[in-house]
């Protein structure tokens, strides 16, 4: 069985397609990575360069694995950043291919579109989109907190009211959110967290922040793989969860000691399947 990821793919560093593909492999799934944009190196090192890959070669690739007939051996669909809403109209014509040849496969959305710093870096149309349609269609959004922000209209500068946007979030369509760069009221300044909320609960798990300057690009990216990985290989959320937090830290850490702005997902590729240092994933009171 295989995860279908469409995103975008960088030749240099690792954002998109380019830091999901290995950690999925790395945790034993196979993927089929159809690319949204061809570019050199992320936007991070400035104005990026490469085609931009229309919606209809995502089209005509999801259409091709269809064509081959192996589309019965998908079990999730993952999409990231979207470059408009037409290439979202084509992600999410492959979910439906995927799920008529295989009802019991998934859709993770990452509902990209931007963070506290520098706010939103989408077009205009793309928050409405993942709103209206994208985490309405999807069984596990993995939003930041300030991307939950935007699709709920609620605060996530607490603990309780994260974790209520959360449930909205649930309320309009996924089973699972994972949210990620969750920074409350209760976070203490050297540390981050991140929470799960689905049918079973709410948990939320704590890990040290390293001081990055800048901060990697594709850690979203990253989280979200992992945690689809994790759920696939049949963890429950709260489990799932501990294991994306420590596994993301693990490769933080290794980062941070090479001195790097791209993270070092070879370096530590035997910490994405074992980390070493667990971190666990603490229950929420109903």
């Amino acid at each position: 069985m295989a995860i279908l990821s469409i995103q975008s793919h960088v030749a240099y560093g690792h954002v998109g397609n380019s830091a999901a593909v290995f950690p999925l492999q790395r945790l034993g799934q196979p993927v089929w990575a159809i690319d949204t944009v061809m570019f050199a190196a992320h936007a991070g090192y400035g104005p990026p360069l490469g085609p931009v890959f229309s919606a209809d070669t995502v089209r005509n690739v999801a259409h091709g694995l269809n064509d081959l007939g192996v589309l019965a051996q998908c079990d999730a669909v993952l999409s990231g950043y979207l470059g408009d809403a037409e290439i979202g109209d084509a992600v999410l014509e492959a979910v439906d291919l995927v799920r008529k040849a295989n009802p019991n496969a998934i859709y993770c959305c990452d509902p990209v579109m931007g963070d506290r710093e520098p706010g939103v870096y989408v077009r205009p149309e793309i928050p409405g989109f993942m709103e209206e349609r994208a985490t309405a269609a999807a069984d596990i959004a993995t939003p930041n907190a300030f991307e939950l922000q935007l699709l709920t209209g609620m605060p996530t500068d607490t603990l309780d009211g994260a974790l209520s946007a959360c449930r909205q979030l649930r309320d309009a369509g996924p089973r699972i959110v994972l949210l990620t760069s969750l920074e409350h009221e209760e976070t203490p300044p050297d540390s981050i967290d991140m929470a799960v909320v689905s049918e079973q609960g709410a948990w939320f798990v704590r890990t040290p922040k390293f001081a990055l300057d800048p901060a990697p690009n594709g850690a979203g990216d990253l989280t979200a793989a992992i945690f689809l990985a994790q759920h696939l290989n049949g963890f429950a959320p709260d489990e799932a969860l501990s294991r994306t937090a420590s596994a993301v830290h693990a490769i933080f850490e290794e980062t941070a000691q090479a001195g790097t702005r791209e993270l070092a997902l070879i370096a530590a590729q035997d910490k994405i399947v074992e980390p070493g240092l667990r971190f666990e994933a603490r229950k929420v009171p109903d």
